[in-house]
């Protein structure tokens, strides 16, 4: 199972009394996204719902570093709705690390969302060049405020791409051969 990033929507940042609040949207559903020209992937209403009550999510910038927040500790909390995956988060301002990026944040460099997943459902639909991907599960790892973001990295998908093919030609193979193991018993008890 391969860790994908993607991401591109703007957030929202606000200073109330002692807290630093982010908002966004970290993920759009039904929004067909294109992957470095690869593929093409569309995630399902949904598609977080398990992830949501079960997954460590963290709010990391740029998919590293130590969390500026966190699901399990309640200064992240994740939702979706009919747009799709939001995030709000309450920052400690006293965090140096908060310090650092809601300048970046207010200038507009920190400007857009993302999320890091482990696609656990998906369908192909290899019919179409490029080939389309329907997310119908994911399991998350984070959230994050980017500065670039990942739809425009191509190595990711080029690996999904490359994942997904690979299973699919091992199956047919598989196929291919117990079609052969079944022909060759047939024709052994048919006396050829």
């Amino acid at each position: 199972m391969q860790r994908e990033v993607r991401g591109g929507i703007p957030a929202d940042i606000r200073a109330e009394g002692d807290v630093v609040k982010v908002s966004g949207y970290a993920a759009v559903f039904n929004e067909v996204a294109d992957i470095g020209g690869y593929f093409r992937e569309v995630i399902l209403p949904g598609a977080f719902t398990e992830a949501i009550g079960r997954d460590d999510v963290v709010f990391l910038v740029d998919h590293a570093g130590l969390p500026l927040a966190r699901t399990k500790s309640g200064t992240l909390k994740l939702t979706e709705d009919s747009h799709g995956l939001r995030i709000e988060s309450e920052l400690d301002p006293t965090d140096p690390d908060v310090q650092q990026i809601v300048p970046k944040m207010k200038r507009g460099d920190l400007d857009k969302m993302s999320f890091a997943f482990f696609a656990d459902k998906q369908e192909w639909d290899d019919t179409q060049d490029p080939p389309l991907r329907t997310v119908k599960q994911a399991r998350l790892l984070d959230v994050s405020i980017v500065s670039y973001p990942a739809y425009e990295g191509t190595e990711i998908g080029l690996r999904s791409l490359d994942s997904h093919r690979k299973d699919k030609n091992f199956h047919a193979a598989r196929s291919r051969i117990r079609m052969k193991m079944d022909l060759a018993l047939k024709e052994r008890e048919n006396g050829k």
